[in-house]
């Protein structure tokens, strides 16, 4: 069966997230989604807190018909990368890129570079890219600085015969599922969607919408300005 799943979203846990698991979710299924991986910045909280209510489970199965994959878009040394199917400590940040990938896959996890070439976001510069023991890359981040860095993604997944990923990058609940990866499989479990992804995927690639890029800086200044230093949310934006 054909599965729609959104690879990179995040939730309010990331410091420049505005929306909340559950409103995440509900934009998900909305939107046609099978399900996504949630991908915050240097933290697993949501994993634990989407856990801790039922919103999914450990085991990596879905529930009520919906899979979130547990995630996290580590910023390491070298840029950003996602490692999908795991849990990782907040402390891998700043990280070689190289040791993050071993200890994903320590943890049973993959990793996938996202936005690699724009540079203006942390992507990983291709020299790096060269040294890592990658599985897969985000060719299509709906997001992106400029258009041309997708392209590029395009071009190096294939030379190196990477399976390819497209992901909405969602910051709010608004933008999950513009851009999403299409995964063939019968296993419709976080291990059977991971390892499909090595037989091939499908895009659907869509940029954000004006509205939704002004919106995305929008609340990211304004939740960072008015953040007390220190402070975590735990209200729904």
């Amino acid at each position: 069966m054909s599965l729609r799943l959104d690879f990179h979203v995040h939730t309010f846990f990331s410091m420049d997230g505005v929306s909340s698991p559950e409103d995440i979710i509900a934009a998900a299924r909305a939107a046609g989604l099978n399900g996504f991986a949630v991908t915050d910045h240097n933290t697993c909280e949501a994993v634990d807190y989407m856990i801790e209510r039922g919103m999914m489970r450990a085991d990596g199965l879905p529930v009520d018909g919906f899979l979130i994959i547990p995630g996290v878009e580590v910023t390491t040394a070298d840029g950003h990368l996602l490692c999908l199917g795991c849990k990782l400590p907040p402390s891998l940040k700043g990280r070689p890129a190289l040791e993050v990938c071993r200890l994903a896959h320590e943890a049973g996890g993959i990793c996938v570079a996202p936005h690699p070439y724009d540079l203006f976001r942390a992507g990983i510069r291709e020299s790096v890219l060269d040294t890592l023991p990658l599985d897969g890359l985000e060719v299509f981040n709906a997001a992106t600085t400029l258009k041309r860095h997708n392209r590029k993604a395009y071009e190096y997944a294939g030379r190196r015969g990477l399976p390819m990923t497209a992901g909405s990058d969602a910051h709010h609940a608004g933008a999950v599922g513009v851009a999403c990866t299409i995964v063939n499989t019968d296993d419709f479990s976080v291990k059977g969607i991971l390892a499909a992804m090595k037989n091939g995927t499908e895009l659907e690639q869509q940029y954000l919408s004006t509205r939704q890029t002004i919106r995305k800086t929008w609340n990211n200044w304004f939740r960072l300005r008015s953040r007390p230093r220190g402070a975590r949310v735990s209200s729904k934006a």
